[in-house]
């Protein structure tokens, strides 16, 4: 489906506060396109998009689009949303955001990130080392770059650099000339319906890559291994731990500032080379992995070693990727994106290797009564190398259904599976009690979730005076 967007249009965003549809409309705005939007509440994002002066509505109201021509809507937007409804009456056309996306950057080299972990923090690696080397590309994230305080930037030059979103299938549609696959998991299978379904998009999705280009795939992931055994052609590289993979991590060392790793490569038609001392400001073997694939595409595109090194070395971080807040009474709180067992498992993993000595509390908010009902058993087992969980209601993110199992229960079963204590707590309110009561001492506190745990985190010096 191709879209003319001429300039006189006014587009609409339906839900601009999302991280991906602001950043969109961010480019979109720099590009020249008229643009304003509407989401129930502001946010960090909305701040963005208003110092930029895109016209923001804090609520759904059909009035919203009285003059729009065009509406770009998000993934966690319903059909009978008013301003959907209403578009629908007045015969305006309605795109999703994935489809804007795809056409927007038709032109441009792109290189696309995906997969079900890690994407954000992969694109900013590659991001970065692309930035160091002068290449000024246009980047759209799935969270804030720290060196530029922003999601979403429009380069100068001809390469787009982006996070992809399965979330409703859109991303196989954006076209890709280097592409990376972090990782395959049970994530958005409202959509997909089954493991398998979202398995075929991910083939569609490497096999879309063009002849001239190539696609990056992790080795160490089973779903990853199992896709490239039903692929019909072999135009990619893997990277990995794994003996087997063309960029092939080894000698990693890590402490509480960096990761430090050697890669050998192993290309089809070329000699094995080893690159060495590797060194990225991040910790956990899942971001030495996500530094591999951004060294491997930039490899892949002629990127001197110097530069890649010096990229990765100089990386300022993603905002609410193990994030550091605050301190209180010695303890050190940190503000990280988890939200699935997976993401949770390798934070606390990473955590573990570098903060042994220490008890580590992780506040964690589960995101979506979907994603709990789906993967209650795998949350249970996922903090075991936590000390304590804080436990905190649910995130509903608009969801309406019912959760089907005692919420009690599932915190029995976090105890059991985990072997972890567990405090419930209702509410920011009962955060700011526990931590005044509770932390002291060799401890560090990790808020987890993609929802407002985050604001209680950072909102918790306020009442600790």
């Amino acid at each position: 489906m191709k879209i003319k967007l001429a300039k006189s249009e006014l587009i609409h965003f339906v839900g601009i506060g999302g991280i991906g549809m602001s950043g969109l409309a961010l480019i979109m705005n720099q590009l020249g396109f008229k643009i304003q939007g509407s989401d129930i509440s502001y946010n960090k994002n909305i701040e963005r998009l208003k110092k930029n002066k895109i016209k923001i509505i804090i609520g759904h109201k059909k009035q919203n689009i009285s003059n729009s021509t065009i509406l770009v809507v998000s993934s966690a937007i319903k059909k009978k949303n008013v301003e959907v409804i209403e578009a629908k009456k007045n015969k305006l056309p309605i795109y999703k955001r994935g489809d804007v996306l795809a056409n927007v950057v038709s032109l441009m080299k792109n290189i696309v990130v995906a997969g079900s972990h890690g994407k954000t923090t992969t694109t900013s690696l590659v991001s970065n080392i692309f930035s160091k080397a002068k290449t000024d590309p246009t980047i759209i994230n799935g969270g804030v770059l720290n060196s530029f305080g922003s999601s979403a930037k429009l380069g100068k030059s001809n390469w787009c650099i982006l996070e992809s979103d399965e979330s409703d299938g859109s991303f196989i549609k954006v076209p890709a000339t280097y592409s990376i696959v972090t990782n395959i998991d049970k994530e958005h299978l409202d959509f997909y319906k089954s493991l398998d379904n979202l398995k075929k998009n991910f083939i569609n999705f490497i096999e879309n890559t063009p002849s001239f280009g190539k696609s990056f795939i992790c080795l160490d992931d089973k779903n990853n291994r199992n896709i490239i055994k039903k692929l019909k052609t072999k135009n990619y590289n893997t990277y990995g731990v794994n003996k087997n993979a063309n960029f092939q991590i080894k000698n990693i060392f890590q402490n509480s500032n960096y990761s430090k790793f050697d890669l050998k490569v192993t290309l089809l038609g070329a000699k094995s080379y080893l690159i060495k001392n590797i060194k990225i400001p991040t910790i956990g073997l899942h971001n030495i992995r996500n530094a591999t694939a951004a060294i491997a595409v930039a490899v892949s595109v002629g990127i001197s070693k110097k530069i890649i090194l010096k990229g990765l070395k100089e990386f300022k971080g993603v905002q609410r990727r193990f994030t550091k807040i605050f301190t209180f009474k010695g303890v050190t709180f940190f503000d990280d994106y988890a939200h699935h067992p997976t993401e949770i498992r390798e934070v606390l993993n990473g955590v573990k290797n570098v903060y042994n000595n220490k008890e580590i509390i992780c506040v964690f908010q589960p995101h979506r009564i979907s994603r709990v009902k789906n993967l209650n058993k795998e949350f249970s087992f996922s903090f075991k190398k936590a000390d304590t969980v804080v436990l905190c209601p649910i995130y509903k993110a608009g969801e309406n259904i019912k959760l089907g199992f005692n919420y009690i229960n599932f915190a029995k079963s976090i105890i059991k599976n985990s072997k972890v204590n567990l405090i419930l707590i209702k509410n920011n309110f009962d955060l700011i009690k526990y931590t005044k009561q509770n932390i002291f001492g060799d401890k560090i506190v990790i808020g987890m979730g993609a929802g407002s745990v985050s604001n209680w985190i950072r909102d918790l010096p306020n009442h600790l005076k």
